[in-house]
């Protein structure tokens, strides 16, 4: 027969997926000879039945519990619900993995009208036995009856007022009868029925509650923020109450092993005397620091400082632990690893690989990649956010903190940003066009767009805060203002975006830049040791590359050449060349963008050095360069001399109903091959220079993106290197050049052995891949991902998270076949996933050689690099 209920010294460490993260701990404590009062634990497995069973508790189980609920009262001397010596005890959840203040607790579980008497004689305090009980049915009427809390608070401070007093601790047994009373009306009140009294029901009330509280809104949210999942359930663990409010002898409190905020190894946490476990939390008193704990009780605080040290070493982690003192005898009521930030898990990783307790591997495996992100951009100050007001909220699109001046223009904020001015571009949405209003402003707001749109992508590219999809917000780009809930927020005016929730705040907030500190770097070298991918990132700009290499990048892995065309003293060439009706005139304008594309790629080879740099031909359709509105029409028709008429129906022409599977990526070279060879005379001259001025070899890659067909390829293959030889042979060196392609396109990778025959490498466009297995557009999907994540067909959004098994076939299915026709093919992933750690993980186990992702996620991926090598061992 299955068994769901287990004592507490049947247990340890090691079964935390069936006892979960606090059951398991508790075993283990009493297993090391600690003073845990004693109980047992209702499996997650039940807990699952109890959902499995239409929520509702079966009886073997309950059988069981009671079986169990015998063996404590045999264990303590203690009867549950006796009038002379009640058994009392808590109802706690645990999770497998730890989620403080998601789920619910029940204490002094077993008192009613009688026992509270039996109580109050066995301990000779009548005070204690009545004020437990007062908190009993407080905790049980929020809990498990659902009745809101502060009903029962009004009538504790109406008490309190009444008596003259400020502390809870100075009600006297009177007023707590008269509390008690007042309680029990509002339960009538509120369900109809008296508060319960048979314990036994009691019990079942609150284990039932308890797994209940496993679907409260807060433990979803919680979970999905996390990645827990669902199916896991919660164990809920049943223990007799040891009390710390039984006067000035008792206590309660919790304590760290070390400081979660910095990692410095010194006990750091609160206790109160005369208290339970919520007073600590609550903030009705005022807790002490737990060195002076050394004074009230020096044998107890040294006692503790043991237990402290044996729990660290035991777990070899930093320990979150619970206390209770009752009458000045020490108990344990939970140790956990405890959560704490990325700059004090790299310092106790760090520190607990010098002091020989742990490896390490085991120390890299301490740190979530994804903790790195609060280390890499800058923050706000915490007393600041406190005195702002928070306007609204949107989709922390890409970390950090800015505050600025709002301009809805990207011309107007690059003005106002060259004379000094702090901005915030916010716009409806963005387009290519933004660009230097996007790398010249410290944060960007938008009204539409998702995780993965334009401004998101770019933003995460450029290190950038960035808050999307920010709906509320009512963004009038003509009047220059933006309107929510009845206030106008007008160019100039200052706003503050925090990237790392998604808040909006009115006004300017002081931040603070990242400090990266020694560990971090000492971590990231043993990182380095370990993993076998390669880390590169995506970068269009030198300054883009200097930060990425300062992150730890060993190349680029996408530099993206649309982005080189929107600069001022550029945009009318490029429009030039896009409207031209001949090859010739568009010859004369690509002729005029080829000496500022040699220089960017000059900019950006130096700072590379001998890294290699993967360069992708240009790939957005032609109709993003061109202005869409009548009045812009007009401007550009006198810059460039070409009638207002003649420049509107090119406009249109140019109009697709599907630009992403438009006339885009190698279809432009198909259609005007010029294109592309001066992007490769240019990337090739620029080679040639910096090998003669710096003496640097630059390792190129020329990728064609979109390429479908290997035909499409095969054509473009012979375009460069005709273009690149001519180049090459009219200089005195020899530059060494790899030519690939992106794989986006699911015929792309279903024909890869085709492509290898022409392609040295390929680089994996996860965003293009996902938009085109889906069949979604990636930046109007936000507006139905949410309802497909709550029927739980999405676990995440496939354009966060890799789909593995789709999208993630795909990309196997091309990695075989390409490697079956060229076995030295070189292949990495540069869509947005290559900075995922989930992603990373797979990239490892297909046997790409390099992922690539924005400058600011490096360490973060060469973090997850080596997770992967430990994970897969």
């Amino acid at each position: 027969m299955k068994k769901y209920v287990y004592a507490f010294h049947e247990g340890n460490k090691e079964m935390k997926s069936l006892l979960g993260g606090k059951g398991a701990n508790l075993a283990e404590m009493i297993k090391i000879g600690l003073p845990v009062p004693p109980g047992f634990t209702v499996t997650t497995e039940a807990c699952n039945k109890y959902y499995d069973d239409g929520q509702k508790i079966s009886q073997d189980i309950i059988d069981e519990i009671f079986c169990h609920l015998h063996e404590l009262e045999n264990n303590t001397q203690k009867r549950f619900g006796d009038y002379n010596n009640p058994l009392l005890v808590s109802v706690r959840s645990g999770a497998v993995v730890s989620m403080p203040g998601m789920m619910d607790t029940i204490l002094n579980l077993g008192l009613n009208d009688e026992s509270v008497i039996g109580l109050a004689k066995a301990t000779g305090n009548e005070r204690f036995a009545y004020d437990s009980y007062r908190r009993f049915i407080q905790m049980f009427s929020d809990v498990v009856l659902n009745i809101q809390k502060y009903k029962f608070d009004n009538i504790l401070e109406k008490e309190k007022r009444s008596s003259k007093v400020q502390l809870d601790t100075d009600l006297t047994v009177d007023n707590l009868k008269n509390i008690i009373k007042e309680y029990k009306k509002i339960v009538k009140k509120e369900t109809k029925k008296a508060f319960p009294q048979e314990p036994k029901k009691q019990l079942l009330m609150a284990i039932e509650a308890v797994f209940g509280s496993w679907n409260n809104a807060r433990a979803i949210i919680y979970r999905d923020i996390n990645d827990i999942p669902n199916h896991y359930g919660t164990a809920v663990n049943v223990q007799s109450m040891v009390f710390g409010n039984m006067g000035e002898k008792s206590g309660t409190g919790v304590a760290f092993t070390r400081n979660p905020a910095t990692g410095e190894k010194k006990l750091f946490g609160e206790f109160l005397m005369n208290a339970q476990g919520e007073d600590v939390v609550a903030g009705i008193r005022t807790p002490q620091p737990i060195c002076e704990l050394k004074n009230t009780m020096p044998k107890v605080y040294e006692q503790f400082v043991n237990v402290a040290n044996l729990l660290e070493k035991h777990y070899k982690d930093m320990q979150d632990i619970e206390f209770t003192i009752e009458n000045e005898k020490l108990y344990l009521l939970q140790t956990r690893n405890g959560k704490r930030t990325a700059a004090a898990a790299i310092n106790i990783a760090v520190d607990m690989v010098e002091e020989n307790i742990i490896d390490k591997e085991t120390a890299i495996m301490r740190i979530e990649p994804a903790q790195l992100d609060q280390l890499l951009h800058p923050t706000f100050e915490e007393e600041a956010m406190q005195k702002i007001e928070k306007i609204t909220q949107g989709l922390p699109a890409s970390p950090g903190a800015a505050t600025g001046r709002i301009y809805f223009n990207a011309n107007d904020l690059v003005k106002a940003a060259n004379e000094g001015e702090m901005t915030i571009l916010v716009r409806l949405e963005t387009s290519p066009e933004d660009i230097e209003g996007m790398v010249a402003a410290q944060g960007i707001l938008t009204a539409r767009g998702g995780m993965t749109s334009h401004a998101a992508v770019v933003a995460r590219g450029m290190g950038k805060c960035c808050v999307a999809g920010c709906g509320e917000i009512k963004v009038d780009e003509i009047n220059k203002v933006f309107k929510i809930d009845g206030k106008i927020f007008k160019e100039g005016d200052y706003l503050s975006l925090d990237g790392n929730t998604g808040n909006v705040y009115a006004g300017k907030l002081p931040t603070k830049e990242p400090e990266l500190s020694g560990n971090f770097a000492k971590l990231m070298s043993w990182a380095d040791e370990i993993r076998t991918l390669k880390i590169r990132t995506n970068a269009d700009t030198p300054k883009d590359a200097l930060t990425a290499v300062k992150f730890g990048a060993e190349g680029i892995g996408l530099c993206r050449t649309e982005h080189m065309f929107f600069k001022e003293e550029r945009i009318p060439a490029v429009r030039q060349m896009i409207i031209a009706q001949n090859v010739e005139e568009r010859m004369k304008a690509l002729n005029k963008l080829l000496p500022f594309q040699k220089e960017d790629f000059i900019g950006i080879f130096e700072a590379m050095g001998e890294r290699p740099v993967t360069v992708r031909l240009l790939d957005p359709p032609l109709h993003e360069f061109l202005p869409n509105n009548d009045e812009d029409i007009k401007i550009l028709s006198k810059q460039i001399n070409v009638s207002y008429n003649t420049l509107k129906e090119i406009v249109e022409d140019l109009k697709e109903f599907n630009p992403m599977l438009g006339h885009r990526g190698c279809r432009l070279a198909i259609t005007y091959p010029e294109i592309y060879q001066m992007q490769v005379r240019a990337m090739i001259m620029a080679a040639i220079q910096v090998k003669k001025q710096k003496n640097i070899h630059v390792q190129l890659e020329i990728m064609v993106p979109l390429i479908g067909h290997e035909k499409e390829l095969e054509i473009i293959k012979k375009l460069i290197v005709s273009t690149a030889n001519e180049v090459i042979e009219n200089s005195d060196e020899n530059i060494v050049y790899k030519i690939g392609t992106m794989i986006e396109v699911p015929r792309a990778a279903l024909t890869a052995d085709d492509i290898a025959k022409h392609a040295e490498f390929f680089s994996f466009g996860t965003n293009d891949l996902t938009q085109m297995t889906y069949a979604f557009s990636r930046d109007d999907a936000g507006r139905f991902i949410g309802e497909y994540r709550k029927k739980e067909i999405f676990k995440k959004d496939p354009f966060q998270r890799l789909d593995k098994i789709g999208v993630g076939k795909l990309m196997e299915i091309a990695t075989q076949l390409g490697k079956r026709t060229r076995s030295d093919i070189k292949l990495g992933i540069c869509g947005e996933h290559g900075g995922d750690p989930e992603a990373i993980d797979f990239c490892h186990k297909i046997g790409l050689h390099y992922v690539s992702c924005s400058p600011y996620r490096i360490p973060i991926a060469r973090l997850a690099a080596a997770h992967a090598v430990i994970n897969n061992k």
